[in-house]
């Protein structure tokens, strides 16, 4: 303690560091169970930041995380722009931080994470962004198979105090690997797949979800917006996807978001099941799930405290229509076997 209070003048906007705050991240998995908004502040040049953007290149940072019991811990990291698109396109949505970069933080274990946040500073931004945060906890109430993430409160603070400071929410994206370990996977990687040689049920209900939420910004062949995972000790099991990057959707429907010529399609609403035919049956294993958890999908978006009205208004009008469809046997044949994919 006493070589860490030799640097505390330097670092006065972070919070001193508290051992109970440790016991509290002694693992990955508790930082995706808890519910409870983490306050988080990132102190950068946030000017040398945005001029690596395309370049990629890690940047110094100091990170401080207040935890709900107001335990607090910081730590000197790097962080690094991420996603071709927002980085082009977005002020300071996207960031890996790179946990790891000194071995000997607290928070090393976490290794690297992904902090997705809102492409612009206004409301607005923050509404869309908090749209994709409700879209991955929809997805975790269909399967343990998918992406956890953790809403957090970020402040962007200067250090070179040129840039003004601001707040928004943002949220973690959980790392694969620990979606793998917790589901005692591995992750898949080089081998190319195409869609039917996958877990049939798991990319079934990975493709029905997809056209939930009207995405078509994703393929398996070139793990675009998806990874793939398989038993840890089972050569012979072919791979699970598991999904992430929702944005590009209907269900978000941000300004930015267009649809690709390729499909066909006049808005990003309207949409577009790009999964390949399987059985009736199989079709009907993944519908009844759905059609089971539609007051509990719902739910969560009416819940919700942080989306305003016109939101949950908009995407709840918007999975209506889903669940109306999954309602008529004779358009469920149509979108998910006799009009599904090909090639």
């Amino acid at each position: 303690m006493r070589s860490l209070k030799r640097f505390l003048p330097v670092l006065l906007f972070l919070y001193p560091l508290c051992s109970e705050a440790q016991k509290q991240v002694s693992n990955l998995k508790d930082i995706f169970t808890e519910e409870e908004v983490l306050h988080v502040t990132i102190t950068t040049d946030i000017r040398n930041l945005l001029a690596e953007k395309k370049s990629l290149k890690d940047v110094d940072a100091f990170i401080a995380c207040r935890f709900p019991d107001s335990t607090e811990i910081r730590e000197s990291i790097k962080i690094r722009p991420r996603g071709k698109f927002r980085r082009e396109n977005c002020y300071l949505s996207s960031l890996m931080l790179l946990f790891n970069s000194n071995p000997a933080n607290n928070l090393a274990h976490l290794k690297n994470l992904k902090l997705v946040g809102a492409c612009g500073k206004t409301s607005s931004d923050e509404q869309y962004l908090l749209k994709e945060y409700r879209a991955y906890k929809i997805y975790n109430l269909l399967t343990d198979f998918s992406f956890r993430v953790r809403l957090i409160r970020v402040t962007y603070v200067d250090s070179k105090k040129k840039v003004s400071s601001y707040s928004q929410y943002a949220f973690l994206l959980e790392d694969i690997d620990a979606v793998a370990k917790r589901n005692n996977h591995r992750q898949k990687k080089v081998v190319r797949y195409s869609p039917s040689g996958t877990h049939c049920y798991q990319t079934t209900l990975m493709c029905i979800y997809q056209y939930m939420i009207g995405n078509t910004d994703w393929s398996i062949p070139n793990y675009h917006n998806v990874k793939l995972v398989v038993p840890r000790k089972d050569t012979k099991s072919l791979p699970l996807p598991i999904p992430y990057d929702f944005d590009m959707t209907g269900f978000v429907n941000p300004p930015y978001a267009g649809t690709s010529p390729i499909f066909n399609l006049e808005k990003i609403t309207d949409r577009l099941y790009r999964g390949y035919p399987v059985t009736p049956a199989e079709v009907q294993i993944v519908v009844d799930l759905f059609l089971k958890k539609e007051k509990e999908i719902l739910g969560s978006i009416y819940s919700c405290t942080l989306l305003n009205r016109k939101s949950k208004h908009e995407m709840a009008y918007f999975l209506h229509d889903f669940f109306s469809q999954l309602k008529n046997k004779y358009r469920v044949k149509a979108i998910f076997i006799t009009d599904a994919r090909r090639e």
